[in-house]
């Protein structure tokens, strides 16, 4: 049966749980701590965080807290622009920061104009030593990962975009879908601006489920990786039991023309 620690398989032979908790705009330090390790007993097996977010030193220590074994908790950071000339040293100093052996996701959290391909070539490095399983990209265009592939080396495993009914690329998602790149979905919840949609409530009702499980469970079914951002244990619990049913077509249809 799905679960949380399901997986999908990655085009470099990884494989990244369906389901991870974002921490953009928890707090470093104990909210942190205690959201991830919240995730972590509720099933979830992933979390995404970035040298941007400021809490990566606490993403790490929570995941040492778990006592989990390391290869079962996926692990993703980002490399913010201002430190795309020294990719490496933006590398190590997150490594650092997370206080683990390794990194299983990089990904270049922003594209810079004139670097895209320059930055890919630098990130390409990271790979093969043991200490960075995967890269990736995020908020790429499709041209941009377009220029990325036909230089690449390595392919990228991953992008990373925001995706909601309410605003999402089915462009992209077909492109990826073609590159064998899987799409994780940031902000899947709209950061909570949507959550009171009255046709979102409506299919909420006749699920038996709540408005966030609704657009979490989209995400999946779209083949996404959801992120939903959460530091509260109840809600953190809520997004991830998603898995006991399946949004019909029709009503994914209907879903799907919520951003028109």
């Amino acid at each position: 049966m799905e679960s949380a620690q399901s997986t999908l398989p990655l085009n470099d032979g990884t494989a990244i749980p369906v389901l991870g908790l974002g921490v953009w705009e928890i707090p470093d330090g104990a909210p942190t701590v205690e959201a991830v390790a919240w995730a972590l007993n509720a099933g979830y097996r992933h979390v995404d965080t970035a040298k941007f977010y400021g809490n990566e030193a606490s993403v790490g220590e929570a995941v040492r807290q778990s006592r989990l074994p390391r290869e079962q908790v996926w692990v993703t950071t980002k490399l913010w622009p201002t430190e795309q000339l020294h990719v490496r040293r933006a590398f190590e100093g997150s490594l650092a920061r997370l206080g683990l052996d390794y990194i299983d996701l990089y990904l270049v959290h922003w594209p810079t104009p004139g670097l895209v391909t320059r930055t890919w070539t630098a990130m390409e490095e990271l790979v093969g030593d043991g200490r960075c399983r995967a890269i990736g990209v995020s908020n790429h265009s499709v041209r941009q990962v377009g220029d990325i592939l036909r230089a690449a080396r390595v392919r990228p495993a991953v992008i990373q975009v925001p995706c909601s009914p309410f605003g999402y690329d089915a462009r992209l998602l077909e492109y990826c879908a073609r590159e064998h790149i899987v799409v994780e979905a940031y902000s899947p919840l709209t950061r909570g601006h949507r959550l009171g949609d009255q046709r979102v409530a409506a299919l909420a009702q006749a699920y038996e489920k709540s408005p966030a499980q609704i657009l979490v469970r989209w995400a999946l079914q779209h083949g996404t990786v959801p992120l939903p951002k959460s530091s509260q244990r109840d809600h953190i619990r809520e997004n991830a039991d998603v898995f006991d049913f399946v949004i019909s077509p029709e009503d994914m249809a209907r879903l799907d023309t919520l951003g028109r």
